[in-house]
């Protein structure tokens, strides 16, 4: 298992109750089922987020890289 830093901003922090944590797992997706299954409030959050891997946007698919951080970006309102 690999172990990474989630990163949770705007609407996905505040459906996690958090702003980092740690998670492992093989797959990006690995982790987004570890995060749901944390906070299932982070369901609707995951449908439309963007991840992004070191700062390199990722898919469920996608291999972890130890010591990665995957930022959990919702879509952003404003003016």
């Amino acid at each position: 298992m690999v172990q990474i830093v989630v990163r949770y901003w705007a609407g996905a922090q505040a459906a996690a109750g958090t702003a980092t944590e740690q998670l492992e797992g093989l797959t990006v997706g690995d982790v987004v089922d570890s995060a749901t299954e944390r906070h299932p409030e982070l369901r609707p959050v995951f449908a439309l987020a963007a991840l992004l891997m070191n700062g390199r946007r990722v898919d469920a698919e996608v291999p972890l890289v130890d010591g990665a951080t995957l930022e959990v970006l919702p879509p952003f309102a404003g003016g």
